[in-house]
């Protein structure tokens, strides 16, 4: 990877919408040197998609539930926890899945309509596979902060700190 694809996916992380001509612009490349790197990285699974953050609050529809659950679970030898991680991230419900250092093993980041759905999934799929031993839910009840974007901040007004004697 050359220093102008690190750059390229600098950019792109932080804002995904930007035009390639744009791109190309910030970069001082061409624009056809741009769509040859996007369309490489995309090829080589390096740039896996592209998403928008979204405040479901300011939406008129129901907001999903999100829950975090730590999940402790026994590894089994010669594939260590990339087994029972793979059959828990197939499922779904599943948003993000990350293992951890620390009590728990794996974080299970997941979405359902409402709390009992979660601990449907919870009871019924994740907690019956074998390697699972426990399990902790943590639901999400406010979100202030995501991917470095701040929720529920006003653009107007004054932001600085209050300095007092």
């Amino acid at each position: 990877m050359n220093d102008k694809e690190q750059e390229l996916l600098l950019l792109i992380e932080k804002e995904g919408r930007m035009s390639e001509d744009k791109l190309a612009k910030m970069l001082d490349t061409s624009l056809d040197d741009v769509s040859e790197m996007l369309r490489s990285l995309e090829k080589r699974k390096i740039i896996l998609g592209y998403s928008a953050i979204i405040d479901w609050t300011k939406v008129n529809v129901s907001e999903a539930v999100t829950a975090m659950i730590d999940v402790k679970v026994t590894p089994k030898r010669g594939v260590g926890f990339d087994e029972v991680a793979e059959r828990i991230y197939r499922f779904k419900e599943v948003k993000a899945l990350y293992l951890m250092s620390g009590t728990y093993d794996l974080s299970v980041v997941i979405e359902g309509r409402s709390m009992s759905e979660i601990a449907n999934f919870v009871s019924e799929k994740l907690s019956t596979l074998d390697s699972v031993i426990s399990t902790t839910s943590h639901f999400q009840l406010k979100k202030y902060k995501h991917d470095g974007v701040v929720f529920g901040e006003d653009d107007e007004g004054d932001h600085r700190m209050v300095v007092s004697p």
